[in-house]
């Protein structure tokens, strides 16, 4: 407290000679709160909350559409739509199901995971942990480029090239020779060539290197944020380079890479173009059967490939009744890898 030239205490707070007048004639008054927020947050905020609900009304509609459309094409099916494998959609009694689509879709989606999350795993902890540095960013941009090929070039190449490869290199051969005492794992009898029976297997191999960049780009982001004091004490207490990043590294990247992998089985899950041109060049008609060597078609490529005969509301329905499945079944998938990321949340906080 300081006192004036008349000898009256001075109350007033000592001013800063730093702080411009400009300056302090902005700054909001103490004990404003709400009152003082700005304009352009409240911009913000209201443009934030906006987009939530738009983006939440917008699944909401497309779930209500199609559930609205695939009622009555379902009231009027004489066959079970869960477990039948047949598809009639046509004429005064349809029958329809979509045991064989659910089955190749999944089995297709699990091939893909099985084989692309190893490798991206492997390839990000490569790029973050044992590349040196010269190496690291071309490399993460060579994975990055194969994001940017268009899915008709996969489907392309799985048609034309990698199918006929994955019957002459003997893949399925070794496959079926150990582990054929296995269902999925089993040739049908009759099978001998590679448009009757590895279809299901190729879309899983080529849906793979599709999402492979997805898990690769992710898993290397999170990987790369591991706190430095985890790595070094890891290694100060004489831990090796494995020890380090199986200790320290992988713990703290796992809810990355469960995230990442179910994004990558979202993508394997709705894959369209390059799944229909593979079924359509390898496996026009071959039946579907229980084993991964066998043909098929997912929910997204028979939907695409019948397109044509959305004549009448009956078809139409079926097949959107097909759509709604697909959508509820990467609803599910995305809700999974929600609870299980909290929970890895919950023990590692």
């Amino acid at each position: 407290m300081t006192t004036s030239s008349t000898g009256v205490p001075n109350t007033e707070p000592p001013v800063d000679p730093n702080v411009r007048a400009g300056d302090a004639a902005q700054t909001p008054a103490a004990g404003g709160g709400s009152g003082s927020r700005r304009a352009g947050d409240t911009i913000f905020l209201g443009l934030s909350v906006g987009s939530g609900a738009l983006v939440i009304a917008l699944v909401t509609l497309i779930g209500v559409f199609l559930l609205m459309q695939a009622i009555p094409a379902l009231a009027r099916n004489e066959a079970n739509f869960l477990t039948s494998s047949e598809w009639t959609v046509a004429g005064d009694h349809p029958r329809f199901g979509i045991a064989s689509m659910l089955w190749v879709t999944v089995s297709s989606s699990i091939i893909a995971l099985l084989v692309a999350v190893p490798l991206g795993v492997g390839v990000a902890l490569f790029l973050t942990q044992y590349a040196p540095p010269w190496l690291q960013q071309p490399a993460a941009a060579l994975v990055d480029l194969l994001a940017a090929v268009p899915s008709i070039v996969y489907g392309l190449w799985g048609a034309l090239y990698f199918g006929f490869f994955i019957r002459d290199s003997g893949i399925q051969q070794g496959l079926n020779s150990v582990l054929g005492w296995i269902p999925i794992f089993a040739t049908p009898p009759g099978s001998t060539t590679v448009s009757s029976a590895s279809t299901i297997f190729i879309i899983g191999l080529v849906l793979a290197i599709m999402i492979l960049p997805i898990i690769t780009a992710l898993s290397r982001e999170v990987f790369a944020q591991t706190p430095v004091t985890h790595k070094e004490g890891a290694l100060a207490l004489g831990a090796t380079k494995w020890e380090m990043i199986k200790t320290a590294v992988l713990p703290f990247g796992k809810p990355g890479v469960i995230s990442a992998s179910m994004l990558g089985l979202g993508r394997a899950l709705g894959e369209t173009v390059a799944v229909l041109i593979i079924v359509s060049a390898l496996a026009p008609s071959a039946p579907w059967s229980f084993s991964v060597f066998r043909g098929g078609e997912t929910f997204a490529s028979r939907i695409a490939n019948n397109a044509g005969e959305f004549d009448t509301p009956a078809k139409t329905g079926a097949y959107l009744a097909a759509g709604l499945v697909l959508f509820l079944l990467t609803f599910v998938v995305n809700a999974i890898a929600r609870v299980v990321i909290e929970r890895r949340k919950a023990f590692t906080e």
